[in-house]
């Protein structure tokens, strides 16, 4: 658990945004309740929640995308000392023009806001039958809110996509979803059972 506290502090000194304590604790617990034994991640950082995800028990395996090259290598480097190669593969890609096979039962987006509805799309159908696809940020620090809360046209035009990908949420046909206000805000989308 140490060098997960240490990651944490690493993430804090430079900058590297990771999930809050909140949102970790709330998606491992998923994973312990639900069984789940494959995860997706969308967007690695430096691999802080996909080894968090793959500690919770020794029989998980993730699969997690990263196109920085920098965090890439960083998270390749703390997935060894954690001595999870073995369980974690990651991927130095897009995530929006990455092929990836197979199925999991657990999708974590986490990567850029803006494209959010593109991973959704992109990635639902690597779903396992009664897999969950989660999205963090949902909150964004507040600023969903309370928009008052930005500071330039930039974050405004990101917290607009972050709304409009809530409201694909809210009217997607084809999943139900539950929304969190736990960590930075979570949603939980589960396919809507075929009637």
């Amino acid at each position: 658990m140490g060098k997960i506290l240490e990651l944490r502090e690493y993430a804090k000194e430079h900058h590297v945004p990771i999930m809050q304590d909140a949102g970790i604790e709330f998606i491992c617990n998923y994973i312990k309740e639900h069984n789940v034994k494959k995860v997706l991640e969308i967007g690695s950082a430096i691999g802080y929640s996909a080894i968090c995800f793959a500690s919770v028990k020794d029989d998980i395996y993730v699969t997690t995308i990263e196109r920085n090259t920098d965090l890439y290598n960083e998270a390749i480097n703390n997935i060894k000392d954690m001595q999870l190669e073995k369980r974690i593969t990651i991927i130095n890609e897009d995530a929006l023009t990455c092929e990836i096979t197979g199925n999991y039962d657990l999708i974590f987006i986490d990567a850029a806001k803006s494209q959010y509805i593109k991973f959704f799309e992109k990635y639902k159908n690597n779903l396992s039958e009664n897999g969950v696809i989660i999205t963090d940020n949902l909150s964004f620090h507040g600023m969903v809110e309370d928009i008052s809360l930005t500071h330039n046209r930039n974050t405004r035009q990101l917290v607009g996509k972050i709304k409009d990908y809530i409201a694909f949420l809210k009217n997607n046909e084809e999943f139900n979803t539950t929304f969190y206000q736990l960590g930075d805000g979570i949603s939980v989308s589960k396919r809507k059972p075929k009637s």
